[in-house]
């Protein structure tokens, strides 16, 4: 029998030189990492499927909500023109009764505020 050498690898495989086992650690090897990256992306596949409902069901909710946010901002600014119209119908129709009452309100807020 001949004389036969054994080192490690680089990634730590058992390398012999002389008897073909280094080709079959090295086949080894690569067929480990193909293992392990293919169950990576199974494992990832799998979480992104699981996880796409929960997304779409958030996404949705954010979408309610902002549609939500938009109708009572629309109906607040149709409150303040509401008062506003009546605010100015009041004083056209009574315009000395508006006129006192401004005087009292300042008159409360002077002596409120000395």
């Amino acid at each position: 029998m001949g004389m036969i050498e054994t080192h490690e690898g680089a990634a730590g495989v058992r390398m012999e030189d002389g008897t073909g086992r280094t080709q079959a650690s090295a086949a080894d090897a690569a067929d480990l990492v193909d293992r392990a990256a293919q169950g990576a992306h199974h494992t990832i596949d799998r979480f992104a499927h699981q996880a796409a409902p929960t997304v779409q069901k958030v996404q949705e909710q954010m979408e309610s909500a902002g549609e939500m946010i938009q109708e009572r901002a629309e109906q607040m600014r149709d409150m303040g023109r509401q008062w506003r119209e009546g605010l100015r119908s009041s004083v056209r129709e009574h315009p000395l009764t508006t006129i006192a009452a401004a005087l009292a309100l300042g008159a409360l807020i002077a002596r409120l505020s000395r």
